[in-house]
């Protein structure tokens, strides 16, 4: 690319090539619109194993002993494009993260150590314009880096997960790791954070949450002391696959020009999910089973749909637990409530077309992707008020440019109120269609954010380093 700004972005998930959560999806939308922007890009990932790349070239990386040989493989993805994928001891497995029954590999700590440390000395052989790191899983990559090094901006994606580790890691992982001190632990993100020259929060009002204690998961002291570099920067989706005018899992298509499509969608779903074809209106839910998402407290609602009138379809994974009592409550209440275990990539589609209303009940929410997915079908959301669900769904009842309904507490009887108001607007034909149109408008890609980060890096390389 000449003279284009260039970027080293190590992530440790990017889909297709390795997807768990939003980092996989948020990695590749924001890797290929800086791309289109033209920035030159070099996607870093970890090696896991099975992936083939075209015209694939390998070197090895200059480490310490403890990281082991580290192997660095480049080459072209069919779906990526250029990638870049670093191979340590301990590497590769069948999943990022978890053993087959669901715990945390024992060693991800390690695991990840080792990855950051052959960023580190990737960034050393090839001095990139601009670091851009994300997660706890490349934080320590920072502990060493010398303070010569290329400008750094650290994504939080999900301040929850922080990969603390024992403190005898700091021995090793680099010069710096003094700021990787975490309560006599090693802390990958909270040093990350320290030394970052810029911050990244999903979204805006995640930002000002992640300074709280309520929301900080420990470290809002750290990121109100470094408040100056600290900035929100809405996620996007990927519209070419989250668009019902060309969706080749839907029935039938549709555009905000011409919505029949929806209905055909809709009773395609009715019937899929064992509902009678009716007017009530239809709610869905698509989730990972986790506390986080508030499935949980959606629990104590199913017995009272019948009274909004709404029916509700969930299809998601996750907890066992939760998941044997979403079982039961379809048993329960079979005229109003389905549970679908597991992850179906084309019935999660219908779900968005086909529904009238999505909630999404979480506890806390950096960004969220779905309640964007939702309003591109023109599916009104529900959300609770908590962080990127803040600044993407305005309540239509609170002004004119409403998109949706938002649960003022993350509490059963706030949802079940914004429920019953969702139920109320999708039940009159012009002010759906009037919602519908506003939610379809909005440009939900990764255009405006990809620009936002050119703008952050051209900060950085102009001497902006906070």
């Amino acid at each position: 690319m000449g003279n284009a700004m260039r970027v080293l972005f190590a992530t440790a998930e990017l889909s297709p090539v390795a997807t768990v959560g939003g980092l996989a999806a948020a990695a590749a939308g924001l890797g290929a619109e800086l791309r289109r922007a033209g920035v030159d890009v070099d996607l870093v990932m970890p090696d896991y194993g099975g992936v083939q790349l075209v015209d694939a070239t390998s070197f090895d990386l200059d480490v310490p002993d403890w990281v082991g040989p580290a192997v660095v493989t480049r080459g072209r993805h069919p779906v990526v494009g250029p990638l870049t994928l670093i191979g340590v001891t301990g590497m590769a497995r069948p999943h990022p993260y978890l053993q087959a029954d669901g715990s945390g590999w024992d060693d991800n700590s390690e695991r990840f150590f080792r990855f950051g440390r052959a960023v580190a000395a990737l960034v050393e052989r090839d001095r990139p314009d601009i670091v851009h790191l994300n997660d706890w899983h490349t934080g320590s990559a920072l502990a060493a880096m010398p303070d010569d090094r290329p400008p750094t901006v650290v994504s939080i994606h999900n301040l929850a997960y922080q990969g603390v580790a024992d403190g005898s890691w700091r021995d090793v992982i680099g010069p710096q790791a003094e700021h990787f001190e975490w309560w006599g632990d090693t802390n990958p993100l909270s040093g990350a954070l320290a030394r970052a020259d810029k911050i990244v929060a999903v979204s805006p009002n995640y930002a000002v949450e992640i300074q709280t204690p309520e929301s900080g998961f420990g470290l809002d002291g750290l990121l109100r002391d470094r408040s100056d570099v600290l900035v929100g920067v809405l996620n996007g989706i990927d519209v070419d696959v989250w668009d019902p005018s060309t969706d080749p899992h839907l029935p039938a298509n549709y555009s905000k020009k011409d919505m029949t499509g929806k209905v055909a969608c809709r009773e395609a779903l009715l019937e899929r999910v064992g509902f009678d074809v009716d007017d009530t209106p239809l709610a869905t839910v698509v989730t990972r089973l986790t506390e986080q998402k508030g499935i949980d407290l959606l629990v104590g609602l199913v017995p009272l749909l019948e009274q909004i009138p709404m029916r509700l379809a969930v299809l998601g994974s996750g907890d066992a637990v939760l998941a044997a009592e979403l079982h039961r409550l379809a048993d329960s209440h079979p005229d109003s409530f389905v549970f679908v275990e597991g992850y179906d990539e084309a019935l999660s589609h219908l779900m968005f077309a086909g529904a009238d209303v999505f909630v999404m009940p979480s506890r806390f929410e950096p960004c969220g992707l779905t309640q964007m997915q939702a309003m591109r079908y023109g599916t009104v959301p529900v959300v609770t008020a908590v962080g990127g669900l803040v600044d993407t769904v305005p309540d239509a009842d609170l002004g004119p440019g409403g998109l949706g309904f938002v649960s003022a507490e993350v509490a059963p009887t706030h949802l079940l109120a914004a429920m019953f108001r969702a139920a109320r607007c999708v039940s009159k034909k012009r002010t759906r269609l009037a919602i519908q149109k506003r939610m379809m408008n909005v440009d939900w890609s990764w255009t405006e954010p990809a620009l936002n980060y050119v703008d952050i890096y051209r900060e950085l390389l102009e001497g902006d380093r906070g």
